[in-house]
């Protein structure tokens, strides 16, 4: 009879004992065996987020404020996009000062050291130079090096696509405790002239600590892209065409096709995200997509058929659209104001410029 493999690299007999067995080798030149096997590490079986910080720009800039240039109304501003007001950061605060804050009470409140934390993720489009990284000076701000650092380009979705890698990273043992931050200054690419999204925009930070768990604390990740809308949100020239004379580069998009593209298609990635979480919408105790436009945010409740007891996030209305922010800022508001809500489950998706998407189901911590 031919002895069977079995998972630790043994061979088992008929009468179940056990031999060692060596895999051939591939490699020209090589002895069978010569080859080294490499240790492998594993980490927790579990992983949540522990929990929140935050940090919004401080000062309260109203629709009246910014009608004028674009020609527009508040009524208009409310009417499509929830928006009353919005907050910005000063000419002197960059978007790192938020994430800082923003960390440092995260950290706090998750009850762990900086020097436990093992990777530090920010998701942004708004640092102020290609490199090195955000995450890399933050890092060195809140006290976390020697940890691994990097900055998330993915918009909108930013947020989620961190929680879906620190998640990662403590099951396999990369990391113990992973600092995953949406961080943004988008006042610093506003064209006060243009209609399609300026008014939209607002300043902020959202960090989030996750750590091990006896229980699952974070669904499977649904994510994604579709690059065959790579321009519907942009910027309006490259670095290279503002060296060569072009106006400073701001933030635009193409609002229809975004609008459509979140509402039909972003549902059913929300779906998904149930799905693989095996939950259903009644069993959520909040909902908190990614904060772009009010019509979305009820439009998505709708077709994903939220009963009255989800709580659904509308932190737009008085913060604005805070990109990579805004699904951290959100949670952390509702916490705030529904502090019932913590260890209830929470369908959370981001979606934006890519166009790239987003989405877990979470327990509140």
């Amino acid at each position: 009879m031919t002895d069977a493999p079995t998972p630790d690299g043994t061979a088992a007999d008929a009468a179940g004992s056990t031999t060692a067995t060596v895999a051939p080798d591939a490699t020209p030149g090589l002895q069978a065996g010569a080859r080294p096997l490499l240790a492998q590490r594993r980490g927790h079986e579990y992983t949540r987020i522990l929990a929140y910080g935050a940090a919004r720009g401080e000062h309260v800039v109203p629709n009246d404020d910014l009608v004028g240039p674009i020609d527009s109304s508040d009524e208009w501003i409310r009417q499509r996009t929830g928006i009353v007001t919005r907050k910005r950061a000063g000419q002197d605060v960059e978007a790192v000062d938020l994430a800082e804050a923003a960390a440092r009470e995260a950290i706090a409140k998750a009850g762990i050291t900086p020097d436990q934390i093992g990777v530090v993720l920010v998701a942004t489009v708004t640092h102020t130079v290609a490199t090195p990284s955000m995450a890399s000076l933050l890092a060195e701000r809140i006290g976390a090096t020697p940890a691994a650092a990097y900055d998330i380009s993915a918009a909108c979705a930013g947020y989620a696509y961190g929680i879906a890698q620190a998640d990662s990273f403590i099951k396999s043992g990369i990391a113990e405790y992973v600092l995953v931050i949406g961080a943004e200054k988008l006042s610093d690419v506003v064209d006060p002239t243009d209609r399609s999204i300026s008014f939209l925009l607002g300043d902020g930070a959202g960090a989030a600590v996750v750590g091990p768990s006896d229980f699952a604390g974070i669904g499977p990740s649904i994510w994604g892209s579709d690059g065959s809308k790579w321009d519907a949100i942009g910027m309006t020239a490259t670095y290279k065409e503002w060296a060569a004379g072009a106006p400073r580069p701001t933030m635009r998009q193409a609002g229809q096709t975004v609008f459509r593209w979140a509402v039909w298609e972003m549902v059913k990635v929300a779906k998904q995200a149930l799905d693989a979480a095996g939950v259903t919408a009644d069993q959520l105790a909040a909902f908190v997509p990614h904060q772009a436009n009010i019509r979305i945010i009820d439009e998505f409740a709708k077709q994903l058929g939220l009963p009255e007891s989800v709580v659904i996030a509308r932190d737009i209305t008085t913060t604005g659209n805070t990109s990579a922010a805004s699904i951290p800022l959100a949670t952390h508001r509702l916490l705030d104001e529904h502090p019932d809500l913590s260890g209830g489950l929470a369908l959370q998706i981001g979606f934006g410029a890519g166009l790239v998407f987003g989405a877990q189901v979470v327990v509140l911590p």
